[in-house]
């Protein structure tokens, strides 16, 4: 399978090269370097704690990738869903990522936007994590940050001793203990949809912005 370091690799260049990207890509990699310093299944998951967070995901996602063309796209998603939306503070990312524009949003394009962020940060696991071939996930430290946050590190190891690294920044809440953030080797997946979301948002209008999730969406399955 095209292994999930070269996927990241390859998402990562293809948004760096973008030209309303290029110019500020390193600012917000230092913005996100601040942010460290500022079913059945799922309703047993555990989040009281933010170690048991991530292994908790990191469990059904092994199990998505064990399953495999078995369970296929669609299975994976109906496998994930549940355990995403426990473990991850969905709406808070997706209000973080429009930033102001958020507010400019009406009340039926903000839940429009919420369920096909939803529907994005699930394809886009079921897409990446599709067969089992070995790998396993190692946990490293868990730190305590400013602002109440905590960062859980760890590793993905593959089959062939190479490795990608995925970082969480986490926060309590009603929920238990949520991820805000993630890092694949080093790079935010909030800064970089930041940068994505809010420049469609001013330069083009609603309608294509959601085109664009759609598109995303779709590409995630095929994938």
């Amino acid at each position: 399978m095209q292994s999930i370091r070269s996927t990241i690799i390859e998402k990562i260049t293809v948004m760096r090269n973008w030209p309303e990207i290029k110019s500020i890509f390193h600012l917000l990699i230092i913005t996100t370097m601040l942010l460290y310093i500022p079913a059945v299944w799922a309703q047993e998951m555990d989040t009281t704690s933010p170690a048991r967070t991530v292994h908790s995901l990191h469990d059904v996602l092994l199990k998505g990738m064990q399953g495999g063309d078995k369970l296929g796209f669609q299975g994976r998603f109906k496998l994930l869903a549940p355990v995403i939306d426990r473990s991850h503070d969905l709406n808070f990312i997706a209000q973080t990522t429009l930033g102001k524009l958020w507010t400019k949003l009406d009340r039926e394009q903000q839940h429009i936007f919420i369920d096909h962020f939803r529907k994005l940060s699930i394809s886009t696991y079921a897409g990446w994590f599709k067969k089992y071939e070995g790998e396993r996930f190692e946990f490293i430290e868990q730190k305590t940050m400013p602002r109440n946050y905590v960062l859980v590190r760890s590793q993905l190891i593959q089959s062939n001793g190479d490795t990608v690294s995925f970082d969480y920044i986490l926060r309590q809440g009603k929920e238990g203990w949520q991820i805000i953030n993630i890092l694949a080797d080093g790079v935010s997946d909030l800064a970089l949809k930041r940068v994505e979301y809010r420049s469609i948002l001013e330069q083009k209008d609603f309608t294509v912005f959601i085109d664009m999730l759609e598109k995303k969406i779709a590409l995630a399955e095929k994938n």
